[in-house]
């Protein structure tokens, strides 16, 4: 689907969707315990419906309910008894575009005494899963794949032992934490982590390990980069076997990925944004973005439920405008890849060089974004120097008025819905319309995003 933006000022109140990573984690917990739990308010976007199919391949019971057309709570009846799986029928999982799924499914899979296969789209198909199918691999897991990546094929014992595990993606870890202690008594897992980046979702999944009562080792270890080195940060983890999840009731809070964009409208266009239902609280590492827009010139202002302007029962809301011009910076994004589409973005409108840096492991999301976004900022104009780990964009304050061009510019989104949605947001603020390919790839994780952005 080819959508096209005019440029606008962007100003107005925007309910942010519930958090993708929030929402997958509870839902895989919820699909292994005991008992029925309650998840509300959870995202509805593809990556979620991908991971409820798997959820019931694993044997879990799932019933939607709606609000109009709203989802509003899944209700889970888990499968505790996951691990005898010789009364399934479907051994097949199919995780559309969802990593996140893929990857903590595979290693929940490996669990099983029968094996799954694991499918999904072109570019699911491209990603490897190679650090994690050794992890698996190393301690008693049978896995099969297309060198590293789907489809794949995992069956269980899970014997525990020993485990060296590069995590240039947090999701690799994340998945060996949530597995581990589901695996059978007496089996002790020590994860030892030399890579570790996108650390905020890693403290994610450990607290959803503590609110189980499910003991844990876990040091982190950070050193001063030596010349040349992408991540000064390692840790050690040892999770035992033998426990088991239980029900819960849990509300999803809002995405702080997904706030980006909306964020980031109102900082290229000047306008004005209210967006609710976030928690400054939350784990989340992608509300740093908040932080480079204030470091960037804009104005991110808090106000509490009682005192907020927005409807009520929504939660904190935060404000962003900016009455001033927008100025480069450096910005480490370690530990928050998935903001470099974004903030690409807001600094092609900023004054001066932002350096993005830190950030090699946004080369293996769902494109390679540091060339993605390079190539396609490119083409409104905008000079960009792509580095190893990371790109600088030379911003001039602005767009430039296309010189003797009567046809619209046609940006390719990539099929990747944050490259679509970065793309969305800086042609916002240009002189002339846009069109974008592959908008439907927005519905993963931010179904009706461009209903907000009232794009013709």
């Amino acid at each position: 689907m080819i959508v096209r933006i005019s440029p606008q000022k962007f100003s107005g109140i925007v309910r942010i969707p519930a958090s993708k990573s929030h929402t997958i984690r509870q839902l895989l917990i919820a699909s292994l315990a005991d008992g029925i739990s309650e998840i509300l308010c959870p995202l509805d976007s593809l990556d979620t419906r991908s991971c409820i199919s798997a959820c019931r391949v694993f044997g879990a019971q799932i019933d939607e309910q709606y609000d109009g057309e709203n989802l509003i709570k899944l209700i889970v009846k888990g499968n505790a008894n996951f691990r005898d799986s010789g009364h399934r029928t479907e051994n097949k999982i199919d995780v559309g575009n969802s990593g996140t799924t893929l990857y903590l499914a595979l290693a929940l899979a490996g669990l099983q005494n029968n094996p799954i296969q694991f499918t999904g789209d072109e570019q699911i198909q491209k990603r490897s899963a190679a650090p994690l199918l050794e992890a698996l691999a190393s301690i008693g897991v049978k896995c099969q794949s297309n060198n590293g990546c789907a489809p794949i094929t995992v069956q269980g014992p899970w014997a525990g032992g020993k485990v060296v595990l590069s995590c240039p993606t947090s999701q690799y870890l994340s998945a060996m934490l949530i597995a581990a202690p589901l695996a059978p008594a007496g089996a002790k897992t020590e994860i030892n982590v030399p890579l570790l980046n996108e650390l905020p979702y890693i403290e994610m999944t450990l607290s959803y390990l503590k609110a189980q009562g499910i003991p844990y080792k876990a040091d982190f270890f950070s050193s001063v980069p030596a010349a040349g080195q992408e991540n000064p940060n390692s840790g050690y983890f040892v999770v035992n076997g033998g426990y088991s999840y239980k029900s819960f009731t849990s509300s999803v809070p809002g995405d702080f990925s997904s706030a980006a964009f909306p964020a980031a409208a109102a900082a290229i266009t000047g306008g004005i944004a209210t967006l609710y239902g976030l928690d400054p609280q939350d784990t989340q590492g992608d509300k740093f973005f908040l932080e480079m827009l204030q470091e960037m010139g804009c104005e991110v202002s808090w106000s509490s439920p009682k005192d907020s302007s927005v409807p009520e029962n929504t939660g904190n809301s935060v404000v962003i405008s900016r009455s001033k011009p927008l100025k480069g910076g450096t910005f480490n994004l370690n530990k928050t890849p998935d903001m470099l589409p974004a903030a690409a973005a807001v600094a092609a409108y900023a004054n001066g060089d932002t350096v993005l840096t830190n950030v090699a492991h946004a080369r293996i999301k769902e494109t390679d974004r540091i060339a993605v976004m390079a190539q396609e900022l490119a083409k409104l104009g905008v000079k960009c120097t792509e580095k190893p780990d990371g790109l600088v964009i030379h911003g001039k304050g602005g767009l430039e008025n296309p010189k003797n061009s009567s046809s619209v510019p046609l940006l390719e989104g990539h099929g990747d819905h944050r490259v679509v949605m970065a793309l969305a947001v800086a042609a916002l603020g240009g002189q002339s319309p846009v069109e974008i390919t592959s908008a439907e790839s927005a519905q993963v994780t931010y179904p009706g995003f461009f209903n907000i952005l009232q794009t013709i």
